[in-house]
């Protein structure tokens, strides 16, 4: 097989593909033909050393893939061979043409659904609803505020946010991004590069606040939206963009 390889933390352009002998795949496992691997801001900090994620040397980086089963241990009983497949592989390896993971966290994936998009799903769309169900317990008819609301994880929130039954708002840096959030089921936005967070926020929940704020962007706009948090809200840091 092929993979990309880090041999070295630091910088991304040191990496480099080399071809390998096809990983052995045992009990409980599966053994997938990647299709399509999902780039992502942890690879980088994967290859820089500052993920919390820390492979030994050498490594092969990604995090999420959608691919095709090449053939399953025993234990693996929900796929087959030929079947295709997404995965989230929390310890790297997706940027390769194969990979063994547990078949306990490989998901069939639907027919319809175009490689490269499955291989984008299950980091977005699996981090905002962990956290949005699991973490914040996110109930129909609560407030969702979703900062940063244009980018993947961001639209991911939206999107779930609104099939948990929230009023979500959308908060981003410009009309063009609010017009994304909103074309995704936004029901309220907000643009934070021209007006003052806090008080719309307070304004659209009745002087009551938000119920659950999703941050991946950190900095100022923390703050202003934990000043307009409601009684028992909850605030789920997912990043820090923004610092």
């Amino acid at each position: 097989m092929r993979a990309l390889i880090c041999d070295s933390l630091g910088d991304i352009r040191k990496l480099r593909v080399e071809t390998l002998p096809d990983p052995v795949m045992g009990a409980g496992q599966a053994r997938v033909a990647i299709d399509a691997s999902g780039v992502n801001f942890p690879d980088i900090l994967m290859v820089e050393g500052k993920y919390q994620v820390k492979p030994k040397l050498p490594f092969t980086p990604g995090l999420e893939l959608a691919g095709t089963v090449l053939e399953v241990g025993d234990g693996v009983d929900h796929l087959v061979p030929g079947q295709r497949v997404l995965a989230f592989a929390r310890n790297g390896g997706a940027h390769a043409s194969q990979i063994v993971l547990p078949g306990a966290i490989v998901t069939p994936a639907p027919d319809d659904m175009p490689a490269p998009l499955a291989a984008a799903f299950p980091i977005a769309y699996g981090t905002a609803h962990f956290a949005l169900a699991r973490r914040g317990h996110l109930q129909a008819g609560e407030s969702l505020l979703v900062l940063g609301a244009a980018g993947g994880v961001g639209l991911a929130a939206v999107e779930v946010g609104k099939l948990l039954g929230a009023r979500v708002i959308a908060a981003a840096s410009s009309a063009e991004k609010l017009d994304t959030a909103r074309a995704h089921g936004a029901d309220h936005c907000i643009d934070y590069s021209r007006e003052d967070l806090r008080e719309r926020l307070l304004a659209l929940t009745d002087g009551a606040g938000v119920d659950v704020v999703f941050d991946p962007v950190g900095g100022n706009a923390f703050e202003q939206c934990v000043r307009a948090i409601a009684w028992e809200g909850r605030v789920l840091v997912i990043g820090f963009a923004s610092g």
